[in-house]
């Protein structure tokens, strides 16, 4: 296969996405022996890699700790995209009355394709959000309330596509792992209008979401809350109520902000 096979082309850029993934999961960075290993790529391809991503500015050379780290560019990928799913000021106010309303830390994800995106999250030290779900947040949807809102508006097959490409990895020992118990944890959200989700994605929080809908029905998002699990059990049906209050604004919310001017927004 040839250097300008398009091919070649895409799995060049495979590999460049995947070594941004590995320089940024240590905030130290990582040396270019620490790439080869987690890729499985001999350290010439590596180091050509690394030359062309500090060319263009995602990657910076640490000269004095050999090592390589995030560039600035990257900083500007994550600022545009807080643009793009920007969050309007009315929708941030029903999220911080959500988390008032049901002293929980609370949440408000975007549909963006299949993809979830965190958009906004409000908490306090008594009610912390759970780790890591902070704005960008976009995985794990069989394990967690925001997934199943997202996979319950999906029909049979569309739920096969999405499992295929994305798996079903056991986050804890409560995860849903298979897609028939899967399509029946579905049935009840389609059911109930509200998911549960029970120290599946990590332990010791349990989440609830309802779905943020345009005026024509579509699923737009979801806003969710997260509790320590006792509390949760004890306070389920009271939060479920003040949820779907909140939804609801959100939704007015976001159906208010597309009929007006371009306001403030912010992440």
């Amino acid at each position: 296969m040839s250097p300008t096979d398009p091919q070649s082309g895409m799995a060049s850029v495979q590999k460049a996405f995947a070594l941004l993934d590995v320089v940024a999961r240590d905030p130290r960075g990582a040396t270019a022996k620490d790439i080869s290993t987690a890729l499985d790529i001999p350290l010439p391809s590596v180091y050509r890699l690394l030359q062309t991503l500090v060319a263009s500015e995602h990657v910076v050379h640490l000269r004095d700790e050999r090592r390589y780290g995030l560039g600035y560019k990257v900083h500007s990928l994550d600022t545009s995209l807080r643009q793009q799913v920007g969050t309007p000021v009315s929708v941030q106010r029903a999220v911080r009355e959500l988390h008032a309303a049901a002293d929980a830390a609370a949440y408000f994800a975007v549909y963006r394709g299949d993809a979830i995106v965190v958009a906004h999250v409000v908490d306090s030290p008594r009610r912390p959000r759970i780790e890591p779900m902070d704005f960008g947040f976009a995985d794990a949807a069989h394990a967690t309330a925001f997934g199943k809102i997202l996979l319950s508006r999906m029909d049979e097959d569309e739920v096969a596509e999405y499992l295929e490409r994305h798996g079903m990895a056991a986050m804890t020992e409560r995860t849903i792992t298979t897609p028939a118990a899967l399509a029946d944890e579905l049935a009840r959200v389609r059911a109930e209008g509200v998911a549960v989700e029970r120290e599946e994605f990590v332990p010791g929080a349990s989440c609830l979401a309802a779905p943020v809908v345009d005026a024509a029905g579509r699923t737009l998002g979801s806003v969710a809350v997260s509790l320590r699990p006792p509390d949760f059990e004890r306070r389920r049906r009271a939060v479920s109520s003040v949820l779907r209050d909140a939804a609801d604004r959100v939704g007015r919310a976001l159906r208010a902000a597309e009929g007006c001017p371009a306001g403030p927004r912010a992440g």
